[in-house]
């Protein structure tokens, strides 16, 4: 079995709107299926060979299908991928700011559903992953990338008071109430409902949920790969959860899974998330 997670800091033009970039390699692995979560940034990957296969979106209406480049929006409910044994590509996670600066809409016009690159970029979007495939080695990958995407940046973005609620929401990991955040931005709880949502694709409650969660997720991803004990009932403190119950309660209604059941099953992807724990944390 072969597995790599390589983390990109993304050129200084892209880091408003691009908060972690990781390439990841499996090959050799068992043919199977794993899970794409929640968490507070759309995600776009653009494969390096075979294509994504999603057997089950977030939203179960959508009908299964491939995809060579896919953008995925903010949800709630957990996707589907299935494998052939191997997976190549590179992850990016696009902040809402940066689904209307690099991907021209907000990032509510995307919520919950799985779109084709090109379904949003046109041709540039098709010659990007034919360039990152063409491309020798992960330097040239990740600069390919970037090549191709800080051209059609567009100066555009989410109203301030948007803006200010999600970064009080999602750095706080969910610790916020609603009110408060409201009060912060000079909005009733009802506008902001109305206009988070409409941005973003969450309303302010369910943000605080998700960024909980992937906070949470990502730390015992850390642990576990550095051979500590999963420690659920720390983890649920630490996290800011009432108690171990309700971070179960969570995980399984964003995951399908209890977290120890989670572990088992995506044990071949916790490196990658320690990965993207990484890239995340970079000044």
């Amino acid at each position: 079995m072969r597995q790599e997670s390589v983390v990109h800091r993304p050129h200084p033009a892209l880091r408003p709107y691009v908060s972690a970039a990781v390439g990841y390699l499996h090959e050799g692995f068992p043919p199977g299926e794993h899970l794409g979560l929640p968490s507070p940034w759309l995600t776009l990957v653009l494969t390096l060979d075979e294509p994504l296969v999603m057997a089950a979106h977030p939203d179960p209406a959508q009908e299964p299908g491939t995809f060579d480049a896919l953008v995925g929006g903010l949800h709630t409910r957990p996707a589907r991928i299935v494998h052939p044994g191997r997976q190549a590509g590179i992850q990016l996670s696009v902040t809402p700011a940066g689904a209307r600066a690099l991907l021209g809409v907000p990032a509510g016009a995307l919520a919950s559903v799985d779109v084709h690159l090109d379904d949003l970029l046109g041709r540039r979007g098709r010659d990007l992953v034919e360039r990152l495939r063409a491309a020798p080695d992960w330097p040239a990958r990740f600069a390919a990338l970037e090549a191709g995407l800080l051209p059609g940046i567009r100066d555009d973005g989410p109203v301030p008071e948007v803006a200010e609620a999600w970064r009080l929401t999602t750095t706080a990991h969910g610790r916020f109430r609603v009110a408060d955040v409201a009060a912060r931005v000079g909005w009733s709880p009802r506008h902001l409902e109305q206009r988070f949502r409409a941005e973003t694709g969450l309303g302010p409650k369910e943000a605080a949920r998700v960024a909980r969660f992937d906070r949470a997720r990502r730390v015992l991803a850390g642990r576990v790969s550095a051979g500590l004990p999963a420690d659920l009932a720390g983890l649920a403190a630490a996290a800011g959860f009432a108690d171990q119950a309700h971070l179960t309660r969570e995980w399984r209604s964003f995951s399908g899974l209890p977290p120890t059941r989670w572990l088992a099953a995506e044990f071949g992807y916790v490196q990658d998330t320690a990965a993207l724990d990484t890239a995340l944390s970079a000044p």
